[in-house]
């Protein structure tokens, strides 16, 4: 038999049942949706982990302290990456932790009493000094205040970094106009401010309007001298697009006057080597601040730890799909031994006229890959229209024409396999048993 006709003979019986067609290919159609969706979940996970993480160094390892009173109740502000200066102090109280992968690895050790201890210049230079592979360091602090000026009609809070000067290249912040602020802004508390993107649009309408122009903080006046580049979301939970930097002695000068709690930033020249220098950094601590303890962390543990939970969504996902392609391909196989049951005199009638076992196999063959191929379009249309709804709650969907294709190929595969079997049993009828079944 031609393979005309016998695609004709497909699209004959097919046509004559298509709301059997559509119901058999429901499986089909749910797991095609599934695979094309679970590879545009995937790939937005990942560009999200990217963006997310794009302005942090991966050899970046932050050291801060949690204060903790007698009340039990945290002192100073939050911290950024960076960490800043003050007066060492003998105290202790609070809990820390070092982080690794993501998780949290607890020292519980007692305090002697409730006093401040405030991480300082003199803190990042020890751990330049007694601490090897290490490139760079810095340190930062951030708190809450009110802002005014420019096209504000009320005040309005924005997250403030005191930072030093070498903390936009190692936080890889880029500058969309004007520049960052300088070491001399820091030396002599300079009242000289860098915006984020999103707070330049606030606050001026533009970025280009904010430049030069004079934002309050605290109700004093601080000059415009740049603005960062729109950077995205980091995992500390502060993000660039919305802060205000300042020069970090300016910070203490004028916006902490109940103290800070800095943390300070280290970049590991191999990012190897990162947990021996975790490891040297807490004896260095030590030596300062006996019993003292300090939440230690570094970038790319939490870089893998996203990333390794996006995969393992990933993963889950799949394995959904798969097991949806399999029901979906045993309601294909269930409903072509069904169709071979009612066909067995026309299969026989076939065989009388000439047609070979492999003409029989083809035909039933075809037939569900047929069924599997409407079922896979289906369910990458199904996918399509799901994805505006995805998006709406919250969650970044990124859909391509290789997972279309994917989707494609893994419905018809699904098909033709499991089609294989009842398809081989048509072929095999005998002709005359086939004309005499009832």
């Amino acid at each position: 038999m031609k393979v005309t006709e016998i695609l004709r003979l497909v699209w004959l019986n097919l046509s004559a049942n298509k709301s059997k067609v559509i119901l058999t290919s429901t499986g089909i159609i749910v797991g095609a949706a599934t695979i094309m969706l679970v590879i545009a979940i995937g790939t937005g996970g990942k560009e999200e982990v990217a963006e997310q993480f794009k302005n942090l160094n991966a050899g970046a390892i932050d050291i801060s302290y949690e204060y903790q009173g007698n009340s039990g109740r945290p002192g100073g502000g939050s911290g950024m990456p960076g960490g800043g200066g003050g007066m060492p102090g003998g105290a202790f109280g609070g809990s820390g932790g070092f982080s690794f992968g993501g998780g949290m690895f607890m020292m519980d050790q007692s305090q002697s009493n409730s006093e401040r201890i405030t991480l300082s210049e003199s803190d990042m230079e020890d751990l330049e000094t007694f601490v090897p592979g290490i490139a760079r360091t810095t340190m930062s602090f951030s708190t809450t205040s009110a802002v005014d000026g420019g096209e504000l009609e009320s005040s309005t809070s924005y997250t403030i970094a005191g930072v030093l000067s070498n903390y936009a290249g190692i936080s890889n912040l880029e500058m969309a106009l004007g520049d960052f602020l300088t070491d001399e802004n820091n030396t002599y508390k300079e009242k000289v401010c860098v915006l984020g993107s999103n707070v330049a649009k606030t606050v001026f309408g533009s970025v280009y309007d904010a430049y030069d122009g004079t934002v309050y903080i605290d109700n004093r006046p601080y000059q415009v001298s740049g603005i960062i580049s729109e950077m995205g979301t980091v995992a500390s939970g502060i993000s660039p697009d919305d802060a205000i930097y300042i020069p970090y002695n300016t910070g203490v000068k004028y916006l902490s006057s109940t103290g800070v709690s800095p943390t300070i930033t280290v970049i590991a020249e191999n990012v190897n080597e990162v947990e021996t220098i975790i490891a040297n950094i807490e004896q260095v601590l030590a030596e300062s601040y006996p019993n003292a303890e300090f939440t230690i962390s570094d970038a790319g543990s939490k870089m893998e730890a996203a990333s390794k939970s996006n995969d393992t969504l990933t993963m889950l996902l799949i394995c959904m799909a798969v097991i949806v392609f399999i029901v979906g391909g045993l309601g294909i196989m269930n409903v072509l031994f069904v169709s071979v049951k009612e066909r067995t005199n026309e299969i026989g009638i076939l065989k009388a006229i000439g047609c070979c076992k492999r003409d029989i196999l083809a035909e039933f063959l075809m037939e569900a890959s047929c069924i599997s191929l409407v079922g896979a379009i289906l369910g990458v249309m199904l996918a399509l229209g799901i994805t505006p709804a995805l998006e709406y709650f919250g969650m970044r969907v990124e859909l391509s024409v290789s997972g279309a294709v994917l989707s494609l190929i893994f419905g018809v595969l699904t098909g033709t396999i499991f089609g294989f079997y009842p398809a081989y049993q048509a072929s095999s009828l005998i002709p005359v048993a086939a004309l005499n079944h009832e």
